[in-house]
This record gives structure tokens, sequence and C-alpha cells, in this order.
């Protein structure tokens, strides 16, 4: 690095390599000052003062708005925090409800389960403990009934009715 100055012709030069050796990563390690004026260098005093930049006017004008806050700016912040706080409130609230409806069809499911292994245990309980040729016999003997015979046997379809309505036309 070179630094030349007009009134009294001061240079400084570094260099990286010679009898002092040089510092990590090619910094500098030593200087020379070639002129009439040797200048004594205050390192400790510009390294505490960091240099101040120079503002404008708008910027500083900007950053005194931004420090100042009027009444209405201050209550349109309290009441944006009161209507955040509301629906936060409002959201925690609907969050619990359907926590406690997920909860509550949870609990609806697995009865409904219950009761379907239930019902099935008890009709093969049920189907295993008729002897189908007993009903068949106790029906045609005691009961009188007899199998249908040919022209009493109607069919009919069923194209996608929920159920079938039988109308008596008198026959």
């Amino acid at each position: 690095m070179a630094r030349t100055t007009n009134q009294n012709r001061t240079v400084t030069s570094y260099r990286n390599a010679g009898n002092t050796g040089s510092r990590q990563g090619g910094r500098p390690s030593g200087s020379y000052v070639y002129g009439n004026t040797v200048r004594k260098l205050d390192v400790q005093r510009e390294m505490e003062q960091p240099r101040r930049r120079v503002l404008s006017n708008t910027t500083r004008k900007n950053r005194d708005k931004a420090r100042h806050m009027s009444l209405g700016y201050v209550a349109f912040l309290v009441l944006a925090m009161c209507v955040a706080g509301y629906v936060l409130v409002h959201y925690i609230q609907l969050q619990a409800d359907i926590t406690t409806v997920t909860e509550r069809i949870a609990r609806q499911e697995q009865e409904l389960n219950n009761l379907k292994v239930a019902n099935d245990e008890d009709l093969s309980r049920i189907t295993s403990g008729v002897d189908l040729e007993e009903v068949k016999r106790v029906a045609i003997g005691e009961l009188g009934m007899v199998y249908p015979e040919e022209g009493q046997i109607v069919t009919y379809s069923n194209e996608g009715y929920d159920y079938v309505r039988k109308v008596d036309n008198g026959n």
C-alpha cells in the first residue's frame, strides 16, 4: 500500500517480506516512511474512535420521525394489538373445540366398532344354535306351510331403488 501527500511528500509503503518477516495471509508487517517529515502514528486513538458518517438532512429527518410516535399512532397500535389478541384467543378456542369434537368422534367410532363386534358375535352364536332342518320340519309339519307353486313366484328388478313397494291389485 502506498500513500502520498502533496504538502511534505511523505510516502508510506508496506512490504510483505524482508528482515522483519511477514504475517499470515501476506499482510504487511513493517512500514517505511520516506520524506522530510515523519509523523507519529496514534493507532490507539484511531481504533477507539469509529468514523462518523455524515448524514443527509433527509436521513436525519426520517430518523427523527421514526423516533417520534404520535398519540394517533399509539392508539392505532393498541387497537391492532387488541384485535390481534381477540383473533388469537378465538383461534385457540376453535382449536380446543376441534380437539374436543375429534376426541368425541373417536370415542363414538370405538363404541360403534365394539357394538358391531358384539352384534357379529351374537349373530354367529344365534345362527350356530339353529338347526335349519328342524325349522323346516316345524314350518311344514306343524304350521302347514308349503313351497310356492310355479305361478306364485314373481320376480322383479331393483334398479337402484332402496325399497320395493307392493301394490295389491286384487288378485
